[in-house]
């Protein structure tokens, strides 16, 4: 849970700042195998029921900070088994992304309606009138359920007075929109890849931390060290990430993690918006019912996994961090781009063909606090930049809050046609992006801007967020009010948008997922 302090988030940012200190520091890599005794010391288990199993569950989530894949469990290996492989300030994400470390997994029922001991085994028991396969009955003076019987309606749940019934599911397979968790043959939470889009959400929700994503931490420091000059572009949702923290000290406090310079992924998100203005403006309703917003990588994925008619709907605007990363390159042509953000599924879009070379890196908050904790950067001696971050708008910095990106688009649109009407339906959450879509399908939003965030609240409810997401959301708005400007049309940076959009050929784009 974001913005709570836990004992998984202890173990996440131990994982972390490890590595990041293993990279800062070099030498001797045989330390690896080290490292999980360093992050659980002692002889007794804290967290489970033995320290051995604690320290193979670490050191796994070690080998996936690192980028690796996780080794068998049926064969016997060193943790640091091809380790070498990345110690290099270059390396894609190989697939998948999102990993299940089986044996940290709880076997959580996948559903089940359970009475508790609130049950008062009350005379009425209308739990039991309202079975409609008549799996209650009263066992030694409370309800009992038939797990055969049930089918999971949920009636009893709702007839019961004293709320003494409930419904579980698997936390991970509740928070996955695209019902993509299932278990495997020893009950364990398992991935359909093919309808996975790497939104994270499983990964917040598992409250084992069985769920765990691969990293760039090690390779970014590595670039980093190389003396190559490497940019750190930051989302907008960066705004109260890090405690202490305030936007005139964050360009100073990445250099102190080694980076040349900040740039803001907002001005990415003005550009952005100007050209799906443009496209609603030139597509909707002459050549195309409706227009999909692009920015959100597992919305435009979701869709054209599971509704491929319609997924030339998407807009083809490239995406803020892509044209952020196109814009500094620009600049800067021998520089790398790290992008900084909340978002497990920006390392998927990063990580295609067409992209790989705008973005070299792709970094979670969670992750770079991991940088800070074992710099040892002190926030507070941190020295306050006068300089903004860059000249973005505020409708810019909006695109971390759901309904921002729709918002900045229509007022965008308004900006240059103030007679064009605009009518908006947004989503958030895959469940709901897919209802939208279906809806969209069906006729239900001819001539509408659809805007679709995987995940509920927008990006500031990214996987890879560290502070509470709707204290995010009011940072976000502070943040929008130390803008440059209101209106991403008044960008200074407009003029560079066709250059940008027309250096690569796009062809691959479109063909890729």
């Amino acid at each position: 849970m974001r913005g709570l302090y836990s004992s998984k988030t202890k173990i996440r940012n131990q994982i972390f700042t490890e590595v990041a200190r293993f990279a800062y520091e070099g030498g001797d890599y045989s330390k690896f195998e080290n490292l999980p005794y360093e992050i659980i010391p002692g002889e007794i288990s804290t967290y489970r029921e033995s320290i051995f199993l604690e320290r193979a569950i670490v050191g796994e989530r070690l080998r996936l900070a690192m980028g690796l894949p996780l080794l068998p469990v049926s064969k016997q290996a060193p943790i640091s088994t091809g380790v070498e492989e990345s110690m290099i300030d270059e390396k894609v994400y190989d697939p998948p992304l999102i990993n299940i470390i089986k044996f940290a997994c709880h076997k959580c029922a996948e559903k089940r309606v359970v009475v508790t001991d609130g049950c008062q085994g009350c005379l009425e028991h209308p739990c039991t009138e309202v079975c409609p396969k008549g799996a209650i009955s009263i066992v030694h003076g409370k309800s009992h359920i038939d797990d055969e019987k049930c089918i999971k309606c949920g009636k009893c749940q709702g007839a019961c007075p004293y709320n003494a019934i409930i419904k579980q599911e698997r936390p991970c397979a509740a928070a996955c929109g695209m019902k993509a968790i299932h278990s495997d043959e020893y009950g364990r939470a398992d991935i359909d890849y093919n309808k996975c889009v790497s939104c994270g959400m499983c990964l917040v929700s598992c409250p084992f931390s069985a769920i765990v994503d691969k990293s760039q931490i090690f390779q970014t420091i590595m670039a980093i060290n190389s003396g190559t000059p490497v940019y750190a572009a930051v989302a907008p949702a960066i705004a109260g990430q890090f405690k202490g923290l305030p936007s005139n000290k964050i360009r100073n406090a990445f250099k102190a993690l080694g980076f040349t310079d900040v740039v803001e992924v907002a001005v990415g998100a003005d550009l952005c918006t100007v050209e799906e203005a443009k496209d609603f403006m030139e597509e909707v309703p002459e050549k195309q019912p409706f227009m999909a917003t692009s920015c959100c990588p597992a919305w435009s994925v979701m869709a054209k996994k599971t509704f491929p008619d319609i997924a030339p709907y998407i807009s083809m605007a490239l995406t803020p961090m892509v044209l952020t990363g196109r814009l500094t390159k620009q600049h800067y042509p021998d520089c790398r781009v790290v992008f900084i953000g909340p978002c497990a599924a920006k390392k998927l879009e990063a990580s295609r063909r067409s992209i790989r070379s705008d973005i070299d890196f792709v970094l979670t908050f969670e992750e770079v606090a991991g940088m800070f904790a074992a710099k040892e950067v002190d926030f507070n001696a941190v020295e306050v930049d006068e300089k903004p971050l860059s000249f973005s708008s505020a409708d810019g910095r909006g695109f971390a809050v759901s309904g921002g990106v729709a918002k900045a688009v229509v007022n965008a649109i308004h900006k240059l046609d103030p007679e064009r009407e605009v009518k908006v339906a947004n989503a958030q959450g895959l469940d709901e992006c897919v209802k939208l879509l279906r809806m969209a399908k069906a006729g239900k939003y001819n001539g509408y801007l659809l805007e679709g965030m995987a995940c509920p609240g927008g990006c500031v409810a990214g996987a890879g967020t560290i502070n509470n997401p709707d204290k995010s959301a009011m940072e976000v708005l502070k943040s929008k009010k130390e803008s440059c400007f209101e209106g991403a049309v008044d960008t200074p940076f407009i003029d560079r948008l066709s250059t940008l959009e027309n250096m690569y050929n796009e062809f691959d784009k479109m063909k890729e997922i």
